[in-house]
């Protein structure tokens, strides 16, 4: 996966670096982190797009992140494509926990999943719940789920 920041700069480093190095400036700065991961796509004729961020928020002051897109030049039914979304954040909170763990920074995994059944893609809350609770993180979806129904949703 390649990684950029909001303004388009591109992270050179490998992401487990460039996480590292953002918590330990955040921390020197005096603000307490906590990481959200989230995933969300878009169908453009017979692609998908995706987007995947991690989200640092700074306990009351704001916060920022890093952005990575891809494609797969394939479309997917509504289901499978949502569990794809989880699975992309998924990959990347596992990569990330060690880490995370490490320096006590608060780690969140959202899907841009519908709790209300009147909506498709709550047919894959189930399965989303179940995958992200069993790899032992902590599951939000919408509203909740700022991280991939809002953030990553703006950069797809």
């Amino acid at each position: 996966m390649r990684w950029r920041r909001l303004d388009g700069r591109k992270i050179e480093q490998p992401i487990l670096e460039a996480v590292e190095e953002t918590i330990i400036r955040e921390t020197k700065a005096g603000h307490r982190l906590k990481v959200c991961i989230g995933t969300d796509s878009q169908v453009r004729g017979k692609t998908v797009e995706f987007a995947t961020v991690i989200v640092f928020l700074r306990e009351k002051k704001g916060g920022f992140m890093f952005i990575s897109n891809s494609q797969m030049k394939k479309t997917l039914p509504l289901k499978e494509r949502m569990i794809t979304e989880v699975a992309r954040s998924v990959e990347v909170a596992y990569k990330l926990c060690d880490l995370l763990d490490r320096y006590e920074v608060e780690l969140e995994v959202h899907a841009d999943i519908n709790t209300d059944p009147h909506f498709q893609s709550n047919a894959a809350l189930k399965e989303a719940m179940g995958y992200i609770l069993g790899m032992g993180f902590v599951f939000k979806a919408k509203p909740d789920a700022f991280a991939s129904s809002s953030c990553a949703d703006k950069v797809v």
